[in-house]
């Protein structure tokens, strides 16, 4: 029997998963594959990444608490290419015994992992390294009209830091406390 290309861990909050890719080295380099269909399949994980986008973050830099609401609201895969990150996930589905509650995980280019984020999840990252490239799918197109976030400071979250580097729209997300949710747990992973 062969072993699957990834490992998948579960993380405190349902339906998210830290993924531990086997990372094969050689002469030349790295290779590491961060998605295998039948591995997210039989976890229940979406697999129907419609759009892929990267950035690129400077040390201090903190984007989040992002996420789109219904009828665009999507499941994620992100991870790290260069550099590392804080990444951070805030759940915020009705019905959830964690509701409310955050969960994190150091994602780098050295370690390779990647992370599996459902539905009804804020997703936010702090630049731990000099500079961080990291890649994000998502199963819905991006939707202007949709795309919002939870105030970064109100998750009780413990940054690195207590003044990072945010866009003015990061600034301006209600605190969480505030945000009347419309998203309710799903019994399946996505």
């Amino acid at each position: 029997m062969s072993r699957s290309p990834l490992d998948l861990q579960a993380m405190p909050l349902p339906g998210c998963w830290e993924i531990r890719p086997h990372v094969r080295c050689d002469i030349r380099g790295r290779f590491v594959k961060v998605l295998h269909a039948p591995t997210f399949s039989e976890r229940g994980l979406r697999i129907d990444f419609v759009e892929q986008y990267y950035s690129i973050s400077l040390r201090r830099v903190l984007r989040g608490l992002h996420f789109q609401i219904p009828p665009h609201d999507h499941a994620k895969l992100v991870y790290c290419v260069s550099g590392s990150v804080m990444d951070v996930v805030v759940d915020l589905r009705r019905g959830s015994p964690t509701f409310g509650h955050h969960s994190s995980v150091t994602l780098s280019a050295e370690a390779a992992n990647a992370l599996y984020i459902p539905v009804g999840l804020a997703h936010g990252f702090y630049t731990l390294s000099e500079a961080a490239t990291m890649i994000y799918s998502q199963t819905s197109l991006y939707a202007p009209d949709h795309d919002t976030g939870v105030l970064w400071s109100s998750a009780g979250i413990e940054w690195p830091d207590e003044a990072p580097l945010l866009s003015e729209r990061d600034r301006g997300f209600v605190p969480l406390k505030d945000f009347r949710s419309p998203f309710v747990l799903e019994t399946s992973a996505s």
